[in-house]
């Protein structure tokens, strides 16, 4: 075997080590992480199935979260300009659950029903992948003055 030939035997060990490792890592949200879940979220970006991204520079509203145990709710917010959030009576009941170390956010309405597998979640990011592949990526949302 030639030295060229072993190396690239190593690089390709390497190289199916990684995606193993890194395979096995995603995905992995902890019961811990999800008390990040609480609070104002804010949508950066959605990318598609196709990898293509649609970024939000500015949005009308934000995502609150407010989750205790495994079960609680979202509503959709207005923020103002004070730095207060404008909400009504509307929300969607949620309940967080983990099939095959995986957490899901699934939502209950008197219209529907649906999942998002949590992806990645800490204290600033929030991203979820709803059944059509699409990832919707959140920053944690920080309040605005007007002075």
């Amino acid at each position: 075997m030639s030295n060229f030939t072993a190396q690239f035997m190593r690089m390709k060990k390497f190289a199916v080590l990684f995606v193993l490792i890194a395979a096995g890592s995603c995905g992995r949200v902890s019961n811990d992480a999800l008390q990040n879940l609480n609070g104002y979220w804010e949508i950066q970006e959605v990318v598609m199935p196709d990898g293509t991204e649609k970024d939000y520079k500015v949005n009308p509203t934000i995502d609150y979260f407010e989750l205790k145990g495994k079960e609680g709710f979202r509503k959709k917010v207005m923020p103002q300009f004070d730095g207060k959030y404008l909400a009504n009576d509307v929300s969607e009941k949620i309940a967080v659950s983990e099939k095959e170390g995986r957490m899901f956010i699934n939502y209950t309405t008197q219209y529907a029903k649906w999942e998002e597998e949590i992806i990645s979640l800490d204290e600033d990011e929030l991203v979820v992948r709803n059944s059509h592949d699409m990832e919707y990526h959140y920053k944690r949302a920080e309040p605005f003055t007007v002075k």
